[in-house]
């Protein structure tokens, strides 16, 4: 008797179609992105017709392994692959900062979220593009010229 009783409850809200809002479920998700490297060309930004100003640069990263045998640290060779990262920024008072302080071979630290979107090119060809829109920068220095 019980059985049948829980069985009917589970297909019941099996069943069940949430219509109303408030009576939905929101789920945590977590889409966050955290990069630290150098700028690969100086800012630009762009807006269509006058709406949604954007700040858009380059960010290359490195990443460093040795090949070889992985007992002995030292010997082996260096490997090094560097990746390019689309930033864009629409934050207003963060967008007009990185607009006009951000340099190419400038080492900076972003923070945001990884969006991926499509365009239409010149060709009518349509592309997807992968960018990160951040929320936070934090400039570690002004230029590879600092370094020298």
């Amino acid at each position: 008797m019980l059985q049948r009783c829980a069985f009917n409850v589970v297909r019941q809200l099996a069943r069940h179609q949430v219509t109303d809002a408030s009576s939905l479920v929101l789920e945590r998700s977590l889409n966050r992105v955290q990069l630290l490297g150098r700028v690969g060309q100086d800012p630009v930004m762009r807006q269509v017709d006058g709406k949604n100003p954007v700040t858009i640069f380059s960010l290359a990263t490195n990443e460093m392994w040795r090949s070889g045998d992985s007992d002995t640290f030292a010997s082996g060779d260096i490997s090094q692959k560097t990746t390019w990262h689309r930033i864009s920024i629409f934050r207003p008072g963060l967008r007009d900062l990185a607009y006009q302080y951000v340099k190419k071979g400038a080492r900076i630290y972003v923070e945001g979220k990884l969006d991926y979107g499509e365009y239409t090119d010149k060709t009518n060809v349509r592309r997807q593009a992968t960018t990160i829109v951040a929320d936070n920068l934090i400039f570690l220095s002004d230029s590879v010229k600092e370094k020298i």
